[in-house]
This record gives structure tokens, sequence and C-alpha cells, in this order.
């Protein structure tokens, strides 16, 4: 029941207006969080199913992973290409997931929405107070597709830093040397380890 609930209401997000999607997606998937702490303390991968239902719909990762790619994209072979891209959707929602494990009801505050009538990208930013801790400076990067109309995000940057950015320069020396098989087995790998809840690994190094 929760799934379809879940999946339901991911189609309900507005994809016509950035500001309104990404808030809108944003406000679920916390939510859903919040609601969810038990099972998530009982089973961290909970975290990788949330990301899947509530983030993915609304991302649009084939664009990333030919980003992240960058002058490879045009060298690499058309089916290992394809592989790449199925890969990185899942090392996607790993690394969402990851990046989520640190959430602990934070307030989120987006800016203004502006016109976008014109546009085909733009940057929706928020801040991420927290009582405890500085406040987090987030930007969502989001294009529009000229088919559909829709709004789709493509890289979220944190404190100036770019995930898509980070990514590209981590892999590109790989690929340059050992191929984007290699590139495909390390993304391989991150998503099979089991994930972890960041709050419980800190709470480990502040007992050691």
């Amino acid at each position: 029941m929760l799934l379809t609930a879940s999946v339901t209401q991911a189609q309900e997000v507005n994809e016509e207006n950035p500001y309104a999607m990404i808030k809108q997606v944003a406000n679920q998937t916390f939510s859903r969080i919040k609601s969810d702490q038990s099972s998530i303390k009982n089973d961290p991968e909970e975290l990788r199913k949330i990301m899947k239902e509530e983030l993915l719909p609304h991302t649009d990762y084939q664009f990333a992973a030919f980003k992240v790619l960058g002058k490879h994209a045009t060298s690499v072979p058309r089916e290992k290409l394809s592989e790449f891209v199925k890969v990185f959707r899942e090392y996607l929602i790993t690394t969402y997931a990851v990046a989520m494990s640190y959430y602990d009801n934070q307030e989120v505050i987006f800016e203004p929405a502006t016109d976008v009538d014109d546009k085909t990208y733009v940057v929706v930013r928020a801040i991420i107070k927290d009582p405890t801790r500085p406040e987090i400076k987030v930007a969502f990067k989001v294009r529009k597709n000229n088919k559909t109309n829709e709004w789709k995000a493509f890289d979220m940057v944190a404190e100036g830093i770019s995930m898509l950015d980070s990514k590209r320069s981590e892999f590109e020396s790989i690929i340059r040397q050992q191929g984007i098989d290699k590139v495909i087995a390390l993304m391989e790998e991150k998503i099979e380890n089991p994930l972890e809840l960041k709050k419980e690994m800190e709470q480990k190094k502040d007992n050691a």
C-alpha cells in the first residue's frame, strides 16, 4: 500500500514549473524520511527505496550520465554507453541515499520562484538550517525537456560543489587510463555495499 501511495504521489508532482517541482519533491522526500525513521533505523536500505520512488522519477539521470562522461561520451561504444547509463542510474540512487542519511528533521528554506516562461534551464536554491550545525547552501540544476515541457533535475550543488563536476573529475582519469569498464565496476561496487547511516557512524566515532 505504501509503495502504491508513493508512486501516486510522484505522478502528481507538478513538473511544469521547476521551482514548484523541486520544492514538492524535496518536501515529500523529507516527510517520508521523517515518517519512516524507525524502518530506516532497522534497515538503512529503506533510504535507497525512498530515493528510487521519490527522487528518481524527477531526475534526468541519462542527461546527468552523459554530463559525467563529458568528452568520453562520443568515444565509448554504444553498448557500453547504455550499460554506463543503467549503472549510473543505480549509482545516483545510492549517492542520494548516502547524502540523505544525514537528514534529521532540518528545516529547508527555498528561494522565491522567478519567471521561467522563456527558460530551458534554471538553478533552484535552498538553505538547510540545522540548530546544531552551520546552515548549508544547496542548489538544484534543472532542465526542461523540449518535447514534454517537463522539468527534471540533473545535478545537486552543496556549498558550491557540484556532484556532477566532482564525479566527472573522479572518473575522467580512470576512463582515460583504465577504460569505461573500470568506472562501471567501481560504481557497481559502491551500489553493492550495504548502506550505513551517517548519524550512527558519527556516534561510533564519538564513542571510540
